[in-house]
């Protein structure tokens, strides 16, 4: 049993305003394993104050000491990476093999990339007559889901504090524990009181207050397309920055011509990845109608060579999913999917052997209509959906397209060039070519109800920034200004 009692607010482990607690599940059993406090509007008030309070002097820190600070971060959660990647097995799911190096190293090395970005970004740029000053966007609330709980708070903590912002966290309820790590980490190194403030509570009180808070000058949120809406409402009251990382339904498009061998092996695993618990994961299989037959084969093959158990247990691959709700959510979705397409492996039911649990079978559907329920909504588990097209690529990329989400998205073609070719005419705002991995330094969002904003790399840094343009009477003057570039 993990028991977290206290808040980090103001520099301090701080009892809360009130004695409510939020348990915490284990994946894998439905057991109890921790439990942090149920923080609520009084605690978050007192931690934007704190916020408040520092920011101008965190503000006036060299960006090089805030660069090495972040490095610092990252270097404390690799020296926990064991400990913290058995914790997200826990209340995640992921499958242990997988979590230290997926959960903990995407942190790590997002931390990592944002200090040297930071490092490398002019901190102004000359226009003519004019300097073009970078400066802090001021409090931060960034507010974070459960599928990718450190990775998440590295794309909002990382680049926040490396610009000069002070940050209020609102981690998600389902998977806590490991923000209470991270606030560990930063309260070891010695940060100005206020500078990093975390308040975990329920969305619905804490959430709004970060939110709409007139002393909160952006919210960074990831979540779902709905939650985005609900925090942009929030922030519309009083005008703030807001960058949305949202919900996805992305397309793996395959072309003729392609390395079936590799497509197929990429397409599986981008959209298994984290028990399918991933917002740019490739959940739709665009394929040409004459491979079909030989698609779904593969993907049978290839689903029901996965070995679905324990995430401790390192012969793991699919774990289960991270809490009762959303089991009943996937589970839902997968009798839908019963009508409406024809199922290629898993289906509905229990996982042989487990009676207890948020297990879910790996799930194939093929042949379906692409206004079908199961491919136009997102799902957040181990569902896969498989589509057709006939003619050119250009009708698979007008199925790709046909969503209302652009997070992410695949192609594999004959060649690179070919799948270049496709992949700019994809409305979304990544897409893996032949096989390309993620990228922790390029930019990471989406088009349409995907979001708003870019996270990650010098891109990511940038949100975190306010422009401010400093006018000269003449050029002689802009080169008298000492910090002209």
């Amino acid at each position: 049993m993990i028991e977290r009692r206290d808040l980090y607010i103001d520099g301090q482990w701080v009892t809360p305003a009130s004695g409510e607690v939020i348990t915490v599940d284990e994946a894998a059993t439905g057991d109890v394993i921790g439990m942090v406090p149920a923080g609520d509007v009084t605690d978050a008030e007192r931690a934007i104050l704190a916020a408040r309070r520092s920011f101008d002097a965190w503000a006036a820190v060299p960006i090089e000491e805030r660069a090495d600070i972040v490095t610092a971060i990252a270097a404390g959660l690799k020296a926990r990476d064991e400990e913290l990647g058995r914790v997200m097995a826990q209340e995640v799911g992921t499958p242990i093999a997988l979590s230290a190096r997926v959960q903990v190293g995407l942190a790590v090395s997002v931390f990592e990339t944002i200090a040297e970005a930071a490092r490398e970004l002019p901190a102004q740029e000359r226009i003519g007559t004019s300097v073009v000053l970078r400066v802090p966007a001021g409090v931060v609330s960034a507010i974070t889901p459960w599928n990718y709980p450190l990775y998440q708070l590295a794309a909002k903590v990382g680049p926040a504090l490396a610009a000069g912002c002070t940050v209020v966290v609102k981690p998600s309820s389902v998977a806590p524990l490991a923000t209470f790590a991270l606030a560990e980490i930063i309260d070891e190194l010695g940060l100005p009181d206020g500078v990093f403030n975390l308040v975990s509570g329920r969305g619905a009180l804490v959430g709004d207050l970060m939110s709409s808070h007139p002393q909160v000058d952006m919210v960074s949120l990831t979540g779902s397309t709905g939650a985005g809406v609900q925090v942009a409402r929030a922030a519309a009251g009083t005008i703030k920055k807001v960058a949305l990382e949202l919900g996805g339904k992305s397309a793996f498009l395959i072309a003729e011509g392609a390395d079936m061998d590799a497509a197929m092996d990429a397409a599986i695993r981008s959209c298994f990845v984290n028990n399918g618990q991933t917002c740019s994961a490739t959940t739709r299989l665009i394929v040409p109608q004459s491979l079909l037959a030989e698609v779904e084969e593969r993907a049978a093959a290839l689903v029901g060579a996965m070995v679905v158990g324990d995430p401790l247990d390192p012969a793991t691959t699919l774990g289960p999913v991270a809490s009762e709700g959303q089991f009943r959510t996937v589970s839902k979705y997968i009798d839908i999917g019963m009508d409406e397409g024809t199922l290629i492996a898993g289906g509905p039911g229990p996982v042989d052997g487990r009676d207890r649990g948020y297990f879910i079978r790996p799930t194939v559907f093929s042949r379906l209509d692409p206004g079908a329920t199961i491919v136009q909504e997102e799902i957040f588990g181990p569902v896969l959906s498989i589509l057709s097209y006939e003619g050119g690529a250009e009708n698979g990329i007008a199925i790709a397209n046909d969503s209302e989400f652009g997070l992410s998205g695949a192609v594999f073609a004959a060649d690179v060039p070919s799948a270049v070719a496709i992949a700019r005419r994809m409305r979304t705002g990544q897409v893996a070519v032949n096989g390309g991995r993620f990228n922790a330094r390029a930019p990471f969002g989406g088009f349409k109800t995907s979001g708003v904003g870019r996270e990650l790399g010098h891109h990511g840094l940038m949100e975190y920034f306010e422009m401010m343009s400093l006018q000269f009477p003449s050029a002689d003057d802009v080169e008298g200004f000492g910090h002209a570039v």
